[in-house]
């Protein structure tokens, strides 16, 4: 596992560029994917036609773009195929893949060394896992009047753990001196299923927070006073439906359903809400491993401090030749086309650099490779 650290970041620079500067640096220092190969895997040929079906599962966190992704694809690129993508959350996606009831998994928590190795005996070849999509994980209320409330990780872990009960709590009003704080009740709201977007956002916390005691993973054991949502679509739903409510979303959610959000204090004590621009600057100069496991902690600058990636899962081995040729042809379009990236940055979250494109590209033609 790797632990990337965001260091401070130039302000004012335009997203696009951004995201090419700033995730290029990931491969700058990659080695070849072979000896003495320096050039980047090409995509399968265009203009071949596939047809069949594609069967994934996992994540909710990027499953506003996966729509995207999938009825762009199945209309205009490959209208001879059929993907059905089941949002059961990041513990379901894993699980699922690793009964082989699926032909891909997605999750924001990548796979362990001990996942991986119990994965390749079952299997009988290695699994491929290999990131797609950077996001943000933000604090969502349900009354308007919250929007821009300024929360730290120490405040934020005592909301959780129920040791900040009200809105007008001190702790709270000492970040917040502008704001009128109404005596309210804070509902917190949090995943009952396995969660990726609850692994980014309790990894954070068990990082920043020095009173956090609740641990980090996919699941935690919430106290008995909180409202649990299946999938970043339930958590939404219950922030909006209780009054208080406050939640932790993916940012994608926070922008479809016109949800007000937080602004977090990050590691250089700057308060920034979830934006494309906060996301991408979170990603500064990270330096990803050629394993791809890698947690994204200590955000400084105009950073967002809570962000995550979105890994898929796939197989070296046992699909039959159309399913393989599917799976590389729509992860290859997925993560390397402009329409793809444009779907992916207009719901807020950041798609690979042209440093990591090739990297990632690299994984996707492993898929099937040792049959």
């Amino acid at each position: 596992m790797t632990i990337l650290r965001s260091k401070k970041a130039l302000t004012g620079v335009a997203v696009s560029a951004s995201l090419a500067l700033l995730l290029g640096a990931c491969a700058s220092e990659a080695e070849p994917t072979e000896p003495g190969d320096t050039t980047s895997p090409e995509a399968p040929p265009a203009g071949v036609q596939l047809s069949g079906n594609l069967e994934g599962a996992g994540a909710t966190f990027p499953n506003p773009v996966f729509q995207e992704y999938q009825f762009e694809y199945t209309g205009s690129v490959q209208p001879g195929v059929s993907i059905n993508y089941q949002s059961i959350g990041s513990g379901g996606g894993i699980e699922q893949f690793l009964l082989q009831t699926v032909d891909f998994g997605s999750s924001e928590r990548y796979l362990r060394d001990d996942t991986l190795a119990e994965a390749a005996e079952a299997r009988g070849c290695e699994a491929i896992q290999f990131p797609v999509l950077f996001g943000a994980v933000t604090i969502a209320f349900g009354d308007e009047q919250f929007d821009g409330l300024v929360l730290d990780a120490e405040t934020i872990a005592g909301i959780f753990q129920r040791e900040i009960t009200n809105y007008n709590d001190p702790r709270i009003a000492a970040l917040n001196p502008d704001f009128d704080l109404p005596d309210l009740d804070i509902i917190p709201v949090h995943r009952s299923d396995g969660s990726g977007t609850t692994s980014v956002f309790t990894t954070y916390l068990d990082d920043a927070a020095d009173n956090w005691t609740l641990g980090s993973g996919t699941e935690v054991q919430w106290p008995a006073d909180t409202i649990g949502g299946q999938g970043n679509e339930g958590v939404t739903a219950g922030t909006q439906q209780n009054e208080g409510g406050l939640g932790y979303v993916n940012q994608a959610y926070a922008l479809v359903n016109d949800l007000p959000t937080a602004a977090i204090i990050n590691a250089d004590g700057n308060a920034v809400q979830a934006t494309l621009e906060a996301t991408t600057e979170a990603l500064e100069v990270l330096e990803i491993p050629d394993s791809f496991q890698f947690d994204i902690l200590g955000v400084g600058g105009q950073g967002f401090p809570i962000v995550g990636a979105n890994w898929i899962f796939a197989w070296e081995c046992g699909y039959d030749e159309n399913t393989a040729e599917i799976l590389k042809d729509y992860w290859t379009w997925a993560t390397q086309s402009d329409e793809a990236n444009a779907l992916a940055t207009d719901l807020g979250y950041a798609p690979l650099g042209e440093g990591l494109k090739p990297r990632v590209q690299a994984a996707i033609d492993r898929i099937n490779s040792a049959e």
